[in-house]
């Protein structure tokens, strides 16, 4: 395995328990790849800090929000765009996403990931950051998705990376780890996620 890629924007990943049995599960490779990464499995954590396991300033991270965007967005289709509690996209995120120390990103299935939402209520103290990628999800074939732009967790997090990072170093390593998940996983049929 390749050294940790030094990335710039923390990357923290709340886990669904029930999404570590997974043999496809991605959000051991993000952490794998990056030097600034966390995993965190629970349900429920009582702020951004503890979940983090250091001080953190809720101000200066978003979180990859599960919302519908607004209507008046579709206009405006971004890859990466922050968006208000109504869904729709700020003007000008730009001061935003550069000031950002980091990202949330939740690990499981869309009901778990609901989960995780509504249970973590500090979340909601964070800025919301939509992904709308380009490309269907590489992992999509090997796993159910609820659509296919639907991201693994590596997928999510390298997209917001190729944003949010001075350079590709971060984005690429996270796709080159996925690519030899893939390639490790072979012709695998896609299993079944439980209910």
């Amino acid at each position: 395995m390749a050294e940790p890629i030094d990335n710039r924007v923390f990357v923290l990943i709340l886990q669904h328990p029930q999404e570590r049995r997974h043999a496809l599960s991605t959000a051991p490779l993000v952490v794998g790849a990056l030097s600034r990464a966390r995993l965190a499995t629970g349900l429920s954590w009582p702020s951004l800090a503890r979940a983090l396991g250091a001080p953190a300033d809720p101000r200066r991270w978003a979180a990859l929000y599960l919302g519908a965007v607004h209507p008046a967005a579709a206009e405006q289709r971004r890859e990466l765009a922050l968006v208000d509690r109504s869904g729709a996209p700020l003007a000008e995120p730009g001061a935003v996403l550069g000031a950002l120390d980091g990202i949330v990103l939740l690990d499981g299935s869309w009901r778990e990931a609901k989960t995780l939402w509504w249970r973590n209520p500090w979340l909601l103290k964070l800025h919301r950051m939509v992904l709308d990628p380009p490309r269907p999800a590489r992992l999509g074939r090997q796993r159910r998705a609820p659509r296919p732009v639907a991201l693994s967790t590596l997928e999510a997090a390298a997209l917001a990376l190729r944003h949010l990072e001075r350079g590709p170093q971060a984005a690429d390593a996270l796709a080159t780890a996925l690519g030899r998940m893939l390639a490790a996983a072979g012709g695998r049929k896609p299993r079944p996620r439980a209910p």
